[in-house]
């Protein structure tokens, strides 16, 4: 079985589970249970020492009026929610013309002086008073909520029946004040806008009669369709129609040039369509095919023939002046159209001109007459706000704006401190503060606290758990509830061993006080109880305490034998444990500080392997003392030995990595010192063999006194050891 060689285990990805979680949960309960305490106690504390304070509602229904929005629409239309008006509302009536009010109602500077013991001016009485007001619109509906807040019950109902009442009293001020000052600056308006449109009438008709405009319409802004504008219209269609006429003539007179004779007699009768060409044409055919026949039974000189010859050419030269004469006509009507197309374009230009002066002489008036128009909307504007002001005045009455619902009334409960939500605020606040300071202080710890951490971290394998509170073996006799744990170190270390004859094992940690005593004196202590011949050196020179755990002197020891001042015989002395033989560190004079790496050391370490079958160093923090860096590279094994949340990791790795250094045989880490009541995830390395091999009936265990103990006789596990020296 070779799981556990000294091979470095994989790169393993941290993965944080729910259980991890719970588990530091439960590692720091203690920190949480206080935290939450203390803020548990602070806040029901302060909750019951904070004054009461009593409330008061007065719920109003505001409308809005029809010269704040501009309405103009019936008062019966239905009422859409208005964000603007409702912001609008809550600051008016938290300001100084309905505040100042209040104050002066209830006499609140001297009421107020004299309870706080000093003199106020309005100004700042206001500023209370608006830290004591509450205002909340009723969702969907024009009802406005005001509360306010007094230690005294009455006090406070006072305070919102007043504010509601001094907003109402503004609002019906304001409403009178614009409905008695709003209509004459409007009819003041009306009066002199009037007086502009008879201006703008007269002025409009002396230009009309002046310039001799043919105004018909009375609605038209712009000059209308005149008869020069119409016959613009009309010399520009001729225009265009001339224009393509004489391009086409032009074209086809260039194309007919371009012709042989013999071609443009052809082409001629398709194009002009001249009745008289095409008869001699048509003559000209009949007459050749007759020469062609009588050629065939006559000869040229022949009077038929030549008869017909003359008609020939009589014909030709009648079609050739018939030609010409075509020509010279389509040449003559293409010099016609495009006089006649140069005439339309130079009327075209006459009229626009016309035009165009008609439209300068008549831009006053035009201009008149929109401004008239211009005028005239404006009135009819003015006068609809007019008769507005005076429908909204007499419809809806100044009282209707504001109507007080529900009047405040005093309270016997007061609302504030609200002691059962403060003190479950403080709870939950006081929980949340609590796993957040335990998780921030895990976070912080960066101490030794899984295998996997230390798998993950070492890259090497985890020989055993040792738990929480172990005493000395060798006190607590082989049936100890811990000595399992020390069974399971030893069968992992018995396994990693690459040969047998690798017999000598130290046992160091990275820094005092992290168990490595107490692991050497427990694991040496189960290898005797299996019958091998143990020794257990104390190699740790500077501070020795394994002689204390054995409560053996330590006059003489490991230091004597190197220095040649006693023999081995003479140093080792024997323990309660069968098998278990101890040597003590001695006393190290200052002259000899380098001694664990001399020669007789090495040669003390051979002649002990002789001796026993186990062979187990103490040794000093690895990090401090060279000692034990020393007894690393020498011993056959390493085991480091990590106390559970002590030293930081990076200390840890450091030891480790010393110790590979120094070409020790670094096997594994042993975790040490684990508290399994508060860390679930170690339970199966302790608290499973607890339960398997110490919940036996009582039967079992009388059976198990008479088997036979390691090294007496039928005991087969001990059978074929060395003899003791």
């Amino acid at each position: 079985m070779d799981s556990f060689k000294n091979q470095p285990a994989p790169q393993q990805e941290a993965k944080l589970h729910f259980l991890d979680y719970w588990r530091i949960i439960r590692i720091r309960k203690a920190i949480i249970i206080t935290v939450f305490l203390i803020t548990a106690i602070i806040a029901t504390a302060v909750t019951f020492i904070l004054p009461e304070s009593y409330a008061a509602t007065t719920r109003i229904e505001v409308s809005q009026d029809a010269q704040e929005s501009g309405i103009t629409t019936p008062n019966n239309q239905p009422w859409t929610y208005d964000p603007f008006f409702m912001q609008t509302t809550f600051e008016i009536m938290q300001s100084q013309a309905v505040l100042s009010n209040v104050v002066s109602q209830l006499n609140l500077n001297v009421k107020w002086s004299q309870r706080y013991g000093q003199t106020l001016k309005t100004t700042e009485t206001m500023e209370l008073l608006k830290r004591r007001m509450d205002l909340k619109p009723v969702r969907s509906t024009r009802i406005i909520s005001i509360t306010a807040y007094s230690d005294d019950k009455k006090e406070c109902a006072d305070l919102a029946n007043a504010v509601a009442e001094a907003y109402k009293q503004y609002r019906e001020n304001s409403r009178v004040e614009r409905a008695s000052g709003g209509l004459k600056p409007l009819q003041a308006d009306a009066a002199a806008n009037e007086a502009r449109i008879k201006i703008a009438s007269t002025n409009m008709e002396y230009l009309r009669r002046t310039l001799k405009i043919s105004d018909n319409d009375p609605n038209a802004m712009f000059p209308s369709a005149t008869l020069t504008q119409e016959m613009i219209r009309s010399l520009a269609e001729q225009r265009i129609e001339q224009e393509r006429t004489c391009t086409a003539l032009e074209t086809q007179l260039s194309e007919l040039k371009g012709l042989d004779t013999n071609k443009l007699r052809q082409v001629l009768p398709t194009t002009t369509q001249d009745g008289q060409l095409a008869d001699l044409l048509q003559k000209l055919t009949t007459a050749q095919q007759d020469y062609v026949r009588l050629t065939n039974d006559y000869t040229k000189v022949d009077l038929h023939v030549t008869r017909v010859l003359s008609t020939i050419d009589t014909l030709n030269g009648q079609i050739d002046d018939r030609v010409g004469g075509i020509m010279q006509a389509l040449e003559t009507k293409a010099h016609s159209e495009r006089a006649a197309l140069e005439a339309l374009v130079e009327s075209v230009k006459t009229a626009q001109l016309d035009d165009q002066a008609e439209q300068e002489r008549g831009q006053a008036y035009w201009d008149e007459k929109r401004n008239l128009g211009q005028l005239v909307d404006f009135q009819k504007i003015l006068m609809a706000k007019i008769e507005a002001e005076k429908v909204n005045f007499t419809t809806m009455p100044a009282s209707t704006l504001v109507q007080i619902t529900d009047y405040a009334q005093p309270q016997d409960d007061p609302v504030k401190p609200n002691k059962p939500l403060n003190i479950t605020l403080g709870l939950i606040f006081g929980l949340i503060m609590g796993v957040g300071l335990a998780f921030f202080i895990e976070y912080l710890d960066t101490s030794v606290k899984t295998i996997d951490d230390v798998e993950r971290a070492f890259q090497a394998p985890v020989l055993g758990v040792i738990p929480q509170n172990v005493g000395i073996l060798a006190d607590e006799g082989p049936e100890s509830k811990h000595a399992e744990a020390y069974r399971v170190l030893r069968t992992n270390i018995l396994f990693s061993r690459k040969d047998e004859k690798m017999n000598t094992i130290v046992v160091v940690s990275a820094g005092a006080g992290e168990g490595k005593s107490t692991t050497t004196l427990n694991l040496a202590t189960v290898f005797a109880q299996t019958g091998q011949r143990v020794l257990i050196v104390d190699s740790d020179l500077r501070r020795p305490t394994l002689h204390k755990l054995l409560r053996v002197g330590n006059n003489i020891g490991l230091t004597n034998l190197l220095l040649k001042q006693n023999t081995v015989p003479e140093v080792i002395q024997t323990t309660n444990v069968p098998m278990l033989d101890f040597m003590a560190s001695g006393k190290l004079p200052n002259s000899s500080m380098g001694i664990l790496g001399s020669g007789q050391m090495r040669e003390m370490v051979g002649e002990l392997k002789q001796r026993y079958d186990y062979i187990f160093f103490d040794s000093p923090p690895i990090l401090g003392v060279s000692d034990a860096s020393i007894l690393a590279s020498e011993m056959d094994l390493v085991v480091q030995v990590i106390q559970y949340r002590r030293y930081p990791q990076p200390m840890n790795i450091r030891a480790k990595q010393m110790i590979e250094k120094v070409g020790g045989n670094f096997v594994g880490i042993v975790l040490n010192n684990i508290n399994m009541s508060q860390d679930e995830s170690y339970y199966y390395y302790s608290g499973y063999y607890h339960d398997y091999y110490y919940s036996r009936t009582e039967k079992e265990q009388e059976k198990e006194k008479t088997a036979p103990q390691p090294g007496e006789p039928g005991d087969t596990e001990s059978t074929g050891l060395k003899k003791k020296y």
